[in-house]
């Protein structure tokens, strides 16, 4: 069985979509600062976002390892347990970042403004959801999850800043 990343570089379709708008790119997975977890597990960036964002996979293993993510500003989270989760995350709901209440009004406001923006964002997100062979949840239920993972198992999760020695603010509280 092929790797999702993997999948994702060999399929065109899926790679312009988690571009944009999901701003996820495997080409860009140094982070800008030297950090570390708090609990010394492994730590590797793995793709980032065109703002400087990092996505991180945490401790040993393969794709099914936590993700944190760290903005380019101080902030980190855990968002998804495992590339799947994430990117189910990036297809249904590329304005997560932009979510501070995770209520299905704040959803479905962002979610009409990128709408505006690209009519066909469904079919393309569908698209490549199909060839990554991954199934979709609903909004409601992923950004659910985004939360619980976040607030729940994320707080185990501290990165740090290594040259100072100090945590990075939680983006999910």
């Amino acid at each position: 069985m092929r790797s999702l990343i993997t999948a994702v570089r060999e399929n065109e379709a899926a790679a312009r979509f988690l571009a944009w708008p999901g701003d996820f790119d495997l080409d860009r997975g140094d982070h800008v600062e030297e950090v570390h977890l708090a609990s010394g597990a492994a730590l590797e960036g793995f793709a980032g976002d065109g703002a400087g964002g990092t996505y991180f996979f945490c401790g040993e293993g393969g794709e099914e390892r936590p993700v944190l993510y760290a903005d380019s500003e101080g902030g980190a989270a855990l968002v998804a347990i495992g590339l799947p989760e994430l990117l189910r995350l990036l297809l249904v709901a590329p304005w997560w970042r932009d979510c501070r209440e995770f209520t299905a009004e704040e959803s479905a406001e962002l979610a009409a403004e990128y709408l505006e923006d690209m009519p066909e964002l469904p079919a393309e997100r569908d698209g490549a959801a199909a060839a990554l062979a991954l199934d979709l949840p609903s909004e409601g239920d992923v950004l659910a999850r985004l939360r619980e993972v976040a607030t729940g198992v994320g707080r185990d999760y501290v990165l740090i800043f290594t040259p100072e020695n100090g945590p990075y603010d939680p983006l999910i509280r």
